[in-house]
């Protein structure tokens, strides 16, 4: 992903431009954010007073313990980097609700200890949020997770969580997001609000980690286009309804983006930017094929794009007489972003093959490819899970770089193609 001298001059002009007139609106939104967050503290203290006082919650623990392996095929391209990698991961959850179950509130808590990458080495509230379901209507307050998409190389629509960039490369872990949340369904569909406060930084691999840039990138090197920076309040709205086989989504999210634009090649410093985002997200059942896309349209400072995610699943059931689907699937990605993306897929397209065995030990295999349509990359992927006994899961992973071009971002992480081995024990 490089950069001309042209392009970045181009870059910074208008990001300088955007971001003056972002300097104005962040006067006035520093103070009603004060406000705000002054004010939701008090009310859920005050709900979540009035909710315990007549009656005594009914909890529920559960606790993952993730001891993990992962063994790269080829000498890291940088300094300090391993062959590989032991880590251990705990992710203990509590929920508890109340009056017939109108009230919840729910805990999960993560943390990892990795042997070499000290960044991967980390602590994260996942969920910890009060909840009030009464009728139609659902309000939540406190760290959550959400999530929107319906495709399987790539969930473009997902904008409301930060990704947990050190913990998986595929981008399908998500950080905790701070929040409120009113939802209402309606019988036109439900209508979702959302109101972040605060901006949750990535935090990226450190010297010794894999699957990095060769640039360590710290704290102190991401900039942002607001400059209130992390207190910086994000708002989305999305309205999701199904009308016979159809199901959608139309979602707005504006604030700051989750994914990086990058000033400088050389110096890989990168910037969060405020960015208006409008998301579509249908799937359609068809029989035995499952439609599916995605499309993003998003305007900032810097260059507005379009990005595409869409394709098909088509599932034979029962293959063997004894319960083992096979789905077929094919999807093509499109991002107009060419160099300024941060993601390697701009026009590219990928297969897979997901088999469900259906037997008592839940067996499932998920295997694919990405194909670049401009250069010669490839990455194939699998994963793999089987649960031993009643509170064992084993799981494999395997990722895989192929020929990959010097014009793509992921030229970076040529020669850290990864097999990465699981188990999971549940208390």
């Amino acid at each position: 992903m490089r950069l001309s001298g042209k392009l970045r001059s181009t870059h910074f002009q208008i990001y300088r431009r955007g971001a003056i007139a972002e300097y104005r609106k962040d006067l006035l939104l520093n103070f009603i954010v004060n406000k705000v967050k002054s004010y939701t503290l008090s009310f859920f203290i005050l709900l979540s007073y009035a909710s315990f006082s007549q009656e005594k919650p009914k909890g529920d623990f559960t606790l993952k313990v993730n001891a993990e392996d992962r063994f790269f095929l080829q000498d890291g391209l940088y300094d300090g980097q391993e062959r590989n990698y032991l880590s251990i991961a705990f992710q203990p959850e509590y929920s508890f609700k109340w009056k017939d179950d109108k009230f919840q509130l729910k805990a999960t808590l993560f943390g990892r200890i990795d042997q070499y990458d000290s960044r991967r080495t980390h602590f994260d509230i996942r969920e910890l949020y009060w909840q009030m379901v009464q009728n139609k209507h659902e309000l939540s307050i406190g760290i959550k997770k959400i999530f929107w998409g319906v495709t399987e190389s790539a969930h473009i629509v997902n904008v409301i969580n930060q990704t947990d960039i050190v913990e998986n490369f595929d981008g399908e872990e998500k950080l905790g997001e701070p929040m409120v949340h009113y939802s209402y369904l309606s019988q036109v569909g439900t209508f979702d609000f959302f109101f972040m406060p605060y901006y949750r930084k990535p935090v990226y691999p450190g010297k010794h980690g894999r699957l990095r840039t060769p640039f360590v990138i710290n704290d102190d090197m991401i900039s942002f286009e607001s400059s209130m920076e992390e207190s910086r309040p994000d708002v989305a709205v999305r309205w999701s309804h199904y009308v016979g086989k159809f199901d959608f989504g139309l979602s707005h999210f504006y604030g700051t983006s989750r994914q990086p634009l990058i000033n400088s090649y050389e110096e890989f410093e990168p910037t969060f930017a405020i960015v208006n985002q409008t998301g579509i997200d249908v799937q359609a059942t068809t029989g035995p094929v499952l439609w599916k896309l995605e499309s993003v349209y998003n305007t900032n400072s810097v260059k507005d794009y379009l990005a595409v995610a869409g394709g098909f699943e088509y599932t034979f059931g029962n293959v063997n007489g004894n319960g083992l689907d096979i789905g077929l699937l094919s999807e093509y990605l499109y991002d107009s972003r060419d160099e300024l993306a941060f993601s390697s897929m701009q026009n590219d397209l990928f297969f897979g093959a997901r088999f469900a065995f259906n037997n008592m030990h839940d067996t499932q295999i998920l295997a694919g490819t990405i194909i670049d349509l401009e250069h010669t990359t490839k990455l194939f992927s699998v994963e793999a899970s089987q649960r031993i006994k009643e509170s064992w899961t084993v799981e494999l992973e395997g990722r895989f770089f192929s020929d990959v071009s010097n014009d793509e971002f992921i030229y970076f992480l040529r020669q850290d193609s990864f097999i990465r081995l699981g188990i999971n024990k549940y208390f």
